[in-house]
């Protein structure tokens, strides 16, 4: 792999108490600051993904957007936009899921895969799962399967990789943060 771990993990901004008290928020937009740490971070995605055998790449909104459309145009792969609720225009399929914040629901376009379809789905963040959990019985429902879910940051004492992974989902980070780092 040709990422430098400590340099990447060095941009990414700890923001105490946000969304709420006691959170410690994983802020990656510094990391689209410093045109050479964002190379570094597609070019591992890229390297890691170039030879494999998956059709699509599925981003999630909205941070996962950002590189999961760098790695897609890279790759030369369709691109799958998983949002919030309300902003797609066309016929949507819709999942909800816990967040560490709540209750959410994500919802993609219903004629965004097609069964055989392999997908690699890509979000920022791994914390507890429940977003790429919900895209990953989205891609089910459409008859498609995930090949790997993959986020630049992992938060593993929150239990999402392990729960994709039980999942029989495997997952790739570029970086993990403990819950007690700053």
């Amino acid at each position: 792999m040709i990422y430098d771990e400590i340099s990447i993990k060095s941009l990414i901004r700890p923001v105490p108490d946000f969304p709420r008290p006691g959170v410690i928020f994983r802020d990656i937009t510094p990391l689209f600051q410093s045109p050479r740490i964002l190379r570094l971070v597609a070019d591992s995605f890229i390297q890691r993904y170039v030879e494999t055998d998956f059709s699509h790449i599925g981003a999630m909104d909205a941070r996962g957007f950002l590189i999961g459309s760098i790695i897609a145009y890279e790759l030369n792969k369709p691109l799958i936009l998983f949002r919030k609720q309300g902003k797609l225009p066309a016929d949507v399929l819709s999942e909800g899921y816990q967040t560490e914040y709540g209750e959410a629901l994500l919802e993609v376009h219903s004629d965004s895969l097609c069964e055989g379809d392999k997908v690699l789905i890509f979000d920022d963040l791994i914390a507890t799962g429940g977003t790429l959990m919900a895209a990953a019985r989205l891609v089910r429902r459409m008859g498609a399967s995930v090949f790997e879910a993959a986020a630049i940051i992992d938060l593993p004492e929150l239990g999402g990789s392990q729960r994709l992974e039980d999942a029989g989902i495997p997952t790739f980070s570029l970086t993990a943060f403990s819950l007690a780092e700053r």
